[in-house]
């Protein structure tokens, strides 16, 4: 087998999560199994999260942690990424992240259109997001139609070619068990193994 390049963000701002235990985890199996693997915690990346009000013709200079993210995800054949679900949608540092980080030259090209939308400038790649919530799956699907996984999968990576993009949802994640979240990470770190 021939090792891909994997990038794994760690998409929680805090320093103890699922998300970081996920991470961790999918990292170790997967360099164990030879592929190449880098690694970036939201919480240890220093930059502002604010856009601003500059738009695409005056943006603000990435900060290094912003480039070295950047650099990460146009080096991989593979992106991870573990997040939480809050009130429905990412944590609001790694929307500011995405919102940084993907931008017309890199993320996309606004010169040249298909049907009015931006030509998609990091195909080739495919993505792995792993969610934790305490919302159930069922209604996630039924009430909120996926909603945070479409805005991933669909708006944010997908718009930027990254695709297809897989989802591993964990519910209950709050007050579960020892043994279950064991499992989750054992189940995480055989994606990693398998470069999945």
């Amino acid at each position: 087998m021939t090792g891909k390049r994997i990038f794994i963000l760690n998409g929680h701002p805090g320093g103890r999560s699922l998300s970081r235990a996920f991470a961790d985890a999918y990292a170790d199996r997967a360099a164990a199994a030879g592929h190449d693997v880098r690694v970036a915690h939201l919480e240890d990346l220093a930059f502002d999260m604010d856009f601003g009000g500059g738009g695409y013709s005056d943006w603000k200079p990435l900060e290094p942690a912003l480039e070295g993210v950047m650099r990460n995800i146009e080096w991989a054949e593979h992106i991870v990424i573990a997040t939480p679900m809050w009130w429905g949608g990412m944590p609001a540092k790694l929307k500011g992240l995405f919102d940084r980080i993907l931008l017309p030259g890199r993320g996309f090209d606004t010169r040249v259109t298909k049907m009015g939308m931006p030509t998609p400038m990091l195909g080739g790649r495919t993505a792995r997001v792993i969610v934790t919530s305490d919302t159930p799956g069922w209604y996630l699907r039924l009430v909120h139609r996926n909603a945070m996984l479409r805005q991933i999968g669909g708006h944010v990576l997908g718009f930027v070619g990254i695709r297809p993009t897989r989802f591993t949802y964990f519910a209950g994640a709050t007050d579960a068990a020892p043994g279950r979240v064991a499992g989750w990470v054992e189940r995480v770190a055989r994606l990693g193994a398998a470069g999945a």
